[in-house]
């Protein structure tokens, strides 16, 4: 496992350090980008957790980090925050920047068997096996951590943490794909990466996850704006979740937020709230 990085760049952000770097993947074998943002409790060396983001459909490592205005409550907070891209690039696979909801910005965090993606989409083992490592390794971390994602990030987010029981120490989405066997960006990637068996698709869809799922409390919250374009194309389908949750005794939180659409100003109004939910969590 490749666990060495290069720094890209470095501002300096409420007393701590916006950073990017690149590394050199074994699991998606391409460089792969993240980007972090280190308290100044991280800064002067002091064991913190962290906070996965995993970003939506086009987006990359960026996004967050420039949009969202995380830093400051994460610095208040002690919390790190871990954003990595969206799929591999430039792994010269025909067809992966045909679409921007398949392929490049678009790998739904799945392992792909399909053959032609299978080599390089392997963005769950990545996000939960891989990237700790990788952070674990370089920066000071306390061995906490929770996952949280917008869109196609929120499926991820949902689905690493139904599937890792025990690893994260809470879940939480913005506007999430909630059941992707059943939406037509799920089934289009679905199709894509993992083929036509839909046995293989149910261990990527959140509400097929939350039925059988038997490990300790994850803390799931989520937020959905009720002016969003794709919960009323039946993109999002949060009922959906909310009613596997009660059928399976899960506990969740869903706040649905009056006028709120798809974006990161959505993102932005209430990311305080979500991370202040994650440090409840991760409390020594």
């Amino acid at each position: 496992m490749a666990l060495d990085i290069k720094e890209l760049s470095s501002n300096k952000s409420f007393g701590g350090y916006q950073k990017v770097f690149s590394h050199e993947s074994a699991v998606t074998k391409c460089e792969m980008k993240f980007a972090v943002y280190l308290p100044p409790k991280a800064v002067d060396n002091s064991p913190c957790p962290v906070i996965y983001w995993l970003s939506g459909l086009t987006c990359n490592e960026l996004n967050f980090i420039q949009k969202a205005g995380a830093q400051k409550i994460s610095s208040e907070l002690g919390v790190i925050i871990v954003c990595p891209d969206t799929s591999p690039r430039g792994c010269n696979i025909p067809g992966e920047d045909d679409g921007w909801d398949f392929g490049s910005g678009a790998g739904f965090y799945v392992d792909a068997t399909e053959e032609l993606w299978k080599n390089n989409y392997q963005m769950f083992s990545y996000v939960t096996a891989e990237l700790p490592e990788v952070i674990k390794k370089n920066f000071p971390t306390n061995g906490k951590q929770s996952i949280m994602g917008h869109s196609m990030g929120g499926h991820g987010a949902l689905i690493c943490a139904l599937r890792t029981p025990g690893f994260y120490s809470s879940v939480s989405a913005f506007a999430p794909i909630c059941a992707p066997t059943e939406c037509p960006w799920g089934l289009k990637a679905f199709n894509g990466y993992l083929g036509p068996d839909k046995t293989k698709w149910d261990e990527y869809d959140a509400c097929k996850l939350v039925a059988k799922y038997s490990g300790p409390p994850l803390g799931i919250y989520v937020s959905q704006g009720e002016s969003d374009q794709f919960l009323k194309d039946g993109q999002l389908q949060p009922e959906k979740l909310v009613d596997a949750c009660t059928k399976a005794c899960v506990p969740i939180i869903l706040n649905r937020d009056q006028g709120y659409d798809h974006s990161y100003f959505y993102i932005a109004s209430f990311v305080d709230d979500h991370i202040k939910h994650h440090a409840k969590f991760l409390k020594d």
